[in-house]
């Protein structure tokens, strides 16, 4: 007999949902999940198919649901569900998924209907179906698993199982996973397992322990308007600005230094959205303003990027005889999880298991919710075997990545 009788329960099971990752998907897509920033009137529909299919008579989960107040969408909230499990142990194993998904975009772009998957053999292609909804169907596939195994006679596993369903991912969370911290918090421990299956590689090996610092910068130029066709009765801001685009773009020189955990190893400075100029052709324009995304390794601080875009445009503004401020538009905090923590071994060790890879951590530039848990000091990971097609037209994802996940899930559960 296996060591592991709960386990090989749990893989034999999800062995035979390949059909069930398919009507899962159908259903979860169709309910077009968007925030009201996205035209949607938000989550609760997903969600409480959600709570149905985790509830009802004889679920081992207890379900709590943290919505968040919300005007603007029609049932006045924005849902978050969060279930539990106990296991043998007081740990837990607590796995995230948002329910919200991101506008289709044109329907000229799609193959065919977003809003209605459509399968290719291993894949299924519409919005949602990798981004969150991979992760969210691995997420439901393991907790029918364990009902089923419990339901037959098995013992409970060693560590809880805590699933989590938020709100608000793709707008900024402040409906979603902060709210839940906020008003839950009590639920999460430091010695829990955290693990976000929102982001990953399409081999599996890459376990996401790091984000940089999100950092936006805002570059306001003031000239003086005229007419221009008498160009020396002011000053173009425009051009000054242009000036003070290529200034800022050259931060990298300020700041070279490399941490072989991120790709790309390096703090990114990236002159982005442009507003202000003149309203017509023969308008020589005073005002101009732009935008520098700035991705920052850890140990550089938003400050010294702030004091050295200031600098670089203070000499922009002597050169063409204007005015330029520098503030900081937003900023989100670096966020790091130990490499050594029990959660990145144990999940290392169960996607060696399932996948035959060698996971290694690395760091991103992106922002997740990892950072919401890590700046609680829950110790977070982000991982999913992916494909990466999210936010695309055609976005889709693996039936077997889908299984596979949630194999991984059990491992990292059983702590086999």
């Amino acid at each position: 007999m296996s060591a592991h009788p709960l386990l090989d329960a749990l893989l034999r099971h999800l062995d035979t949902q390949g059909d069930t990752v398919e009507n899962l998907q159908r259903r979860l897509t169709a309910f077009r999940a968007l925030g009201p920033e996205n035209g949607g009137d938000g989550e609760m529909p997903k969600a409480r198919q959600i709570a149905e299919l985790l509830g009802g008579p004889g679920s081992p989960f207890t379900l709590r649901w943290c919505n968040a107040p919300d005007a603007r969408v029609s049932c006045g909230e924005r849902p978050n569900l969060i279930a539990h499990l106990p296991g043998r142990e007081a740990r837990t194993l607590w796995l995230f998924a948002h329910t919200d998904v991101v506008p289709a975009g044109p329907d000229a772009s799609w193959t065919s209907d977003p809003w209605s998957v459509r399968r290719e053999g291993d894949l299924l292609y519409g919005r949602g179906v990798e981004d969150n909804q991979q992760g969210l169907v691995s997420m439901l596939l393991l907790a029918a698993a364990l009902r089923a195994a419990l339901d037959a006679g098995a013992e409970r596993p060693p560590l809880g199982l805590g699933l989590v369903f938020m709100a608000d991912e793709e707008c900024g969370n402040l409906k979603g996973l902060q709210h839940v911290l906020e008003q839950a918090g009590e639920l999460f421990r430091p010695d829990d397992f955290y693990i976000v299956p929102d982001s990953g590689s399409p081999d599996g090996s890459e376990v996401e322990v790091a984000e940089k610092h999100v950092l936006w910068l805002r570059v306001r130029t003031s000239g003086r308007q005229c007419h221009a066709s008498q160009p020396q009765c002011g000053v173009n801001a425009f051009v000054a600005g242009a000036a003070a685009v290529l200034a800022c773009a050259g931060l990298t020189e300020d700041f070279p230094q490399t941490d072989a955990l991120f790709q790309p190893p390096c703090s990114t400075f990236v002159p982005t959205r442009h507003e202000g100029g003149a309203d017509s052709i023969n308008i020589l324009p005073g005002d101009d303003c732009f935008y520098v995304d700035c991705r920052l390794l850890p140990d550089v601080t938003p400050e010294s990027v702030l004091a050295a875009a200031r600098a670089r445009t203070a000499d922009v503004a002597r050169r063409f005889g204007v005015e330029i401020t520098v503030d900081i538009h937003h900023h989100q905090a670096a966020s790091v999880t130990p490499q050594n923590s029990p959660v990145v071994g144990a999940l290392a060790g169960a996607v060696a298991a399932v996948y035959g890879v060698e996971a290694r951590p690395v760091g991103i530039g992106g922002a997740t919710v990892a950072a919401l848990l890590r700046r609680q000091g829950l110790p977070a990971v982000v991982w999913s075997r992916l494909l990466n097609t999210c936010h695309q037209p055609d976005e889709h994802s693996s039936i077997a990545a889908t299984i596979g996940d949630a194999k991984v899930f059990a491992h990292v559960l059983c702590r086999c």
